[in-house]
């Protein structure tokens, strides 16, 4: 029985991720919808800086702001992929791939803002106060289709838990290689940590995040800062080697150029999560004045985590000395850059920095189950059901690797992008309609107001 379950999930991988369907997919829609919206990442980031630092009006306690959306789905985007998946793109396809997921960050903050702003437009009210939704809600409401809402869930579901036990598993084998911390002692004090806040009141995992977030991005985005001033005089060399290589003249000859984009374009997308429908399970529960304004909040997002946080681990090791990386891989390469610039602090940094952001996406995606369980069965018996699953894959995956496990993450995360790009393209025009309200209510109010004061 194991085994026809392992031919099944290996086989659907095989579809989604061998054939790179999930690829072009995702940076088919991204092109589409940044073109439906005049290119909107370019045409209206002064107005995304605006509304993420603008306080909420007229907010209920029990409502999450803006900020607090912004921060949980910040915090599931910025994981163990920054740090590992951006060092298998380099490796693979060479400095080159670090400009195509810049490329892939500009066309997925268009689908970021298309399906959070329809998760907003579609939300509804919590039982436990506040707002719920995602994708499964409005594919119910929007296209009439539960059945398809339901399988968004429990793919997400299937996917969420996987990552926890993935998450977990990154984190112990840092801390045993940095600290000597004995796998049993970190997968333990990580999963009671994990329950003191996922138990805890309503909102509490928003308000760690709010707080988690900004330090973690902050401090890992410091440190790179400053090893990029240390190297002032090699960036204008690395710029330089990234362009060359992403449109090399040899790699175009030597048929190469193709694992440059698509290791790119890969990691890019598998990082940001834009299209995925992930995200949207925490723009719902914001209350804002304006679906549009979380919509351009969660664009942001992507920009942070592939512009800023992508980038910074491929510059740790693009400007490291060479002999001092020769023959690495994986978070081996990683460390061993980072101790080139730092010194022996480097391999602590890595591993806290890991464990931060491995802890992070945790407390992320079990905010996205949170809605996804509540569109499957209403009550808190099965949020507790599920809470407490989750506490046990990642104890479990602190242990050890499961890579049926694993297979099983990729499979559910591949399931509900097919679905949740197959629901926003037909639900576009909705997602467009409320971007030209919000242009005219408030963009063009203030365009309006500036003339006046200059005519006066």
């Amino acid at each position: 029985m194991m085994d026809f379950l392992e031919n099944i999930v290996n086989f659907v991988n095989g579809v989604f991720w061998g054939k790179n369907i999930l690829a072009v997919m995702l940076l088919g829609a991204g092109v589409y919808f940044t073109i439906r919206t005049r290119f909107l990442p370019i045409r209206m980031f002064p107005e995304i800086i605006k509304v993420v630092t603008e306080k909420t009006e007229g907010r209920r306690e029990e409502d999450m702001t803006s900020f607090q959306a912004f921060c949980v789905s910040t915090a599931s985007r910025i994981g163990a992929g920054n740090l590992a998946g951006v060092v298998a793109a380099v490796s693979i396809g060479g400095p080159g791939a670090l400009f195509w997921m810049w490329v892939v960050a500009l066309v997925g903050s268009s689908s970021a803002f298309i399906e959070c702003t329809l998760a907003q437009i579609y939300k509804e009210k919590d039982p436990e106060g506040g707002y719920r939704g995602g994708p499964a809600y409005f594919m119910e409401k929007a296209l009439n289709k539960r059945w398809m809402g339901v399988l968004f869930a429990i793919s997400g579901l299937i996917c969420w838990a996987g990552i926890s036990q993935i998450v977990a598993n990154s984190v112990t084998e840092s801390f045993d290689n940095a600290f000597g911390i004995p796998k049993l002692y970190s997968a333990t004090g990580m999963a009671l940590l994990a329950a003191m806040i996922i138990f805890g009141k309503k909102n509490k995992i928003a308000r760690v995040l709010d707080k988690l977030v900004p330090v973690m991005a902050g401090l890992y985005a410091l440190v790179v800062l400053f090893i990029m001033v240390k190297n002032f005089t090699l960036l204008p060399s690395v710029f330089l080697s990234i362009f060359k290589n992403a449109f090399g003249i040899e790699q175009v000859m030597g048929g190469g150029i193709g694992v440059v984009i698509i290791s790119g374009i890969k990691r890019g997308l598998f990082s940001n999560e834009a299209g995925s429908g992930s995200a949207p399970c925490a723009a719902a529960a914001a209350a804002v004045a304006h679906p549009v304004k979380q919509g351009l909040i969660q664009a942001l997002g992507v920009f942070i985590d592939t512009l800023i946080i992508c980038s910074a681990t491929a510059f740790v090791i693009l400007l490291a000395d060479k002999g001092a990386t020769d023959g690495l891989v994986g978070m081996s390469l990683l460390q061993a850059a980072m101790v080139n610039h730092i010194g022996s602090f480097g391999t602590t940094f890595i591993a806290i920095i890991l464990f931060l952001f491995s802890f992070s996406t945790f407390l992320g995606i079990l905010f996205y189950a949170k809605s996804n369980v509540a569109f499957l069965m209403e009550g808190q018996l099965p949020q507790n059901l599920y809470k407490a699953f989750a506490i046990t894959m990642i104890f479990a995956g602190g242990m050890n690797q499961y890579l049926f496990v694993w297979g099983l993450a990729d499979m559910g995360v591949g399931l509900m992008t097919f679905i949740n790009i197959f629901a926003i393209i037909p639900l576009c025009g909705v997602a467009l309609d409320s971007l030209k309200d919000y242009e005219s209510k408030y963009m063009n109010k203030k365009a309006t107001e500036a003339e006046s004061e200059t005519t006066l």
